[in-house]
């Protein structure tokens, strides 16, 4: 078996294709699907596990950064230093979603309206999210103290949620600015559909206070006892979460389960505390099995989850033309459940085969434009 620090990021990057894959069914079969297909109960079943996706990044997100400052720390790098390379992180993500926004904005024209350019998508909060982080980081300065004030961060946001999108809304905000708080955007009201700092970035300071128990001494020594450890944790927060709901004492003037309340918040990471625990006993066992009845000898050992996962933002910003844009592959709302079904094998497949493609070209960008020039002077060579 490979090492335990390998294995543990081969899991991370595997819930990170695990939750590309169920984005992807989640937008081909809300992109494809005919109105008569979309009353079924295979449609609801597929938006309900649409529900993961945002969550699992926001909260491997968190995991990442904490695997980021511990490796940083075992290379004696300034705190300061950390904390303001993981800001800028935030920032460079942030960047890359407002950019998203612009294309989709252009290629939607002429119908799409200029307001889209600033509606709070996936992106632009995980940007947000990871640069709070490197606050947060700075402000704990140390490997305990940042999982507390996370711990704290998320509690917070999560407690304020349910005001901020009612009672406490900042509504002296333009809207634009609004809509980082709350999601409110240019409607009269929050939409849940939107990823705004409350309840969102809750998700990232959990997965930061998660990150360093996965790097903790005992999880480094003892990986499987702290990894059933997780999976009763988790299942531990859930039922927590659905006895705190039950108790129906009055704490906010609108309560809203399902969209803004800390108790589904904290089901939720219950909910990914396990899925964690699962994906390291699926990252274990099946290349043992695979090994045992010669499947790594057709496959090479090759696992296209965990190779999603290592590139999750480029496969992220591709899908979302072929799928919802100018661009998409079947006719919207018009295929049926098998038609959607082989266009959602095509896009996987095409994503794997992109995510390889990067893989295999990352930091080489100066040797394929050396290699395109001089297929070019070869071309003016041959036409002289």
């Amino acid at each position: 078996m490979p090492p335990t620090a390998k294995l543990r990021l081969t899991h991370i990057d595997w819930m990170r294709g695990f939750a590309c894959l169920l984005m992807f069914q989640t937008h081909c079969y809300d992109s494809w699907l005919a109105p008569s297909a979309r009353k079924s109960s295979f449609f609801r079943w597929s938006q309900l596990g649409g529900t993961l996706p945002a969550p699992l990044f926001l909260f491997l997100a968190g995991v990442a950064v904490a695997l980021v400052i511990d490796r940083k720390l075992s290379r004696n790098v300034p705190r300061g230093r950390i904390a303001w390379e993981t800001i800028r992180r935030g920032g460079e993500i942030l960047g890359l979603g407002l950019l998203f926004r612009v294309q989709e904005w252009a290629l939607g024209q002429p119908w799409s309206p200029w307001t889209d350019l600033l509606r709070v998508d996936i992106l632009n909060e995980i940007g947000v999210s990871i640069a709070l982080l490197g606050v947060i980081y700075w402000l704990g300065r140390t490997r305990r103290g940042t999982a507390l004030v996370a711990a704290l961060a998320a509690a917070a946001i999560s407690l304020l949620t349910p005001l901020l999108w009612t009672t406490w809304r900042p509504r002296w905000l333009p809207w634009y600015l609004e809509t980082y708080i709350n999601g409110v955007h240019t409607f009269a009201q929050p939409q849940p559909w939107l990823f705004p700092i409350f309840p969102w970035a809750a998700f990232g300071c959990a997965g930061l206070v998660f990150g360093f128990l996965l790097i903790s001494q005992l999880a480094r020594e003892y990986p499987a006892r702290a990894h059933f450890a997780f999976a009763a944790l988790g299942a531990g927060l859930f039922g927590l979460a659905l006895w705190l709901d039950s108790l129906h004492g009055k704490i906010y003037p609108v309560y809203d389960f399902w969209h803004t309340s800390p108790n589904f918040f904290l089901a939720r990471v219950g909910v990914l505390v396990t899925i964690v625990a699962l994906a390291y006993a699926w990252c274990h066992w099946t290349p043992i099995l695979a090994e045992r009845i010669g499947l790594n000898r057709l496959t090479g050992g090759f696992r296209p989850l965990v190779q999603l996962g290592t590139t999750s933002l480029i496969v992220y910003w591709v899908h979302i033309e072929f799928v919802y844009g100018r661009f998409s592959i079947l006719p919207k709302r018009a295929s049926s459940i098998p038609e959607a079904t082989l266009g959602l094998v095509a896009i996987f497949t095409a994503m794997v085969a992109l995510s390889v493609a990067r893989t295999k070209w990352k930091g080489r960008g100066a040797e394929a434009w050396a290699r395109l020039r001089k297929l070019a002077s070869q071309a003016a060579s041959a036409g002289e």
